[in-house]
């Protein structure tokens, strides 16, 4: 599967042909259509019955265009817990698919993404030493702490992959350790100093939870996911230039060392978001961009927003899915990712073997 779209003219960035234009508007209209589609039918999904009807009076009402009658328990249920929980959702695999195409860009490597790389175990790790150490924890908050210990976690990486002679390979193995490190670290903290309640909550939560997001949570989520689309769109042509490899990005006229370090921190800023809010959810940055790569080509112009909304439908199924399968005991969200993560990275590991 290749990442890199059809080689530029000397000197022009890539742009986007104008014959598949329609194509790209086809596919981004459908997945939009069946992000909102999948939205109000993950609502409906509970042991309380609440139908499409009842969503749809309920969510007007609340935006002021109706004054339906709704049952009170059923508005609560909708508007407070179930409808930003999706919302959340939908959010993080926007967000965590949008990493996956700009590190898969950056490294050219297709098995790149936060997980892979260690930067979602730093980021659990600096939420989990604000939420149980306390440090900082004013100044800080669990977002803070997700952003430095993400921010860590991937410089530590670059620090390894520099002192053993590069390549995008050993980038994965450094990526690898790390998130082993990170994990024992976090381990460590919730064995050495939380208590049996506080234990019991953080692991759950690291192994992916929404439960008890709240409309704070969606504006959080959305503010950024959305400020990370915006630019990567902006500079959708600088990250076509990369999956040629450095040279002939620096040789396009694209800054390579200030372009990287603005998506990377980009990157550890999106992780960082979606971490404290849901806890680490992994193999969505694998598995999303190469399923939009595969109904829209490489181009980032349209690669980028079919990979968000891709992600988000992917996301607030496995939700719904992960909330009633299991019910009353939700199942881990990230168990729910890596299902159907870990068999797609074998996959995309057997075809990167027979094309080396």
């Amino acid at each position: 599967m290749t990442l890199s779209p059809s080689r530029p003219e000397s000197g022009s960035l890539p742009t986007l042909p104008d014959r598949s234009v329609p194509r790209f508007l086809g596919v981004a209209s459908g997945t939009l259509a069946l992000l909102f589609v999948s939205v109000g039918v993950a609502i409906t999904l509970g042991p309380a019955d609440v139908s499409l009807v009842n969503v749809r009076d309920i969510v007007l009402n609340h935006l002021g265009i109706t004054d339906v009658p709704v049952r009170v328990s059923k508005d609560a249920i909708v508007w407070n817990d179930r409808l930003p929980r999706s919302l959340v959702a939908a959010a993080c695999g926007a967000g965590l698919g949008l990493c996956g195409v700009i590190l898969q860009s950056l490294l050219r490597n297709p098995l790149a993404d936060p997980y892979v790389l260690g930067i979602s175990s730093g980021a659990s790790t600096g939420a989990v030493v604000i939420g149980i150490l306390g440090i900082g924890g004013t100044a800080l908050g669990v977002s803070g702490g997700a952003f430095i210990g993400s921010v860590t976690a991937f410089t530590i990486v670059l620090l390894l992959v520099g002192m053993t002679g590069g390549g995008n390979d050993k980038v994965i193995l450094a990526g690898i350790a790390v998130t082993q490190l990170f994990s024992a670290l976090t381990s460590f903290v919730v064995f050495a100093f939380a208590d049996s309640d506080q234990a019991r909550g953080v692991m759950f939560w690291l192994l992916g939870s929404l439960e008890g997001v709240r409309w704070n949570d969606v504006v959080l989520c959305g503010l950024v996911v959305l400020a990370g689309t915006v630019f990567c769109l902006l500079r959708a042509p600088v990250l076509d230039a990369f999956a040629f490899g450095d040279d002939v990005a620096s040789s396009l006229g694209v800054s390579v060392r200030q372009a990287r370090i603005t998506f990377m921190t980009l990157t550890a800023l999106l992780t960082a978001t979606m971490v404290s809010v849901a806890g680490a959810i992994g193999f969505v940055g694998l598995v999303l961009p190469h399923a939009a790569r595969f109904l829209t080509g490489p181009l980032h112009a349209r690669l980028v927003p079919v990979t968000a909304l891709a992600g988000a439908v992917f996301m607030v199924w496995v939700d719904a899915v992960s909330r009633v399968a299991f019910a009353p005991s939700p199942l881990p969200i990230g168990v729910g990712t890596a299902l159907v993560g870990v068999p797609v990275f074998i996959v995309i590991m057997f075809r990167r073997r027979r094309t080396l």
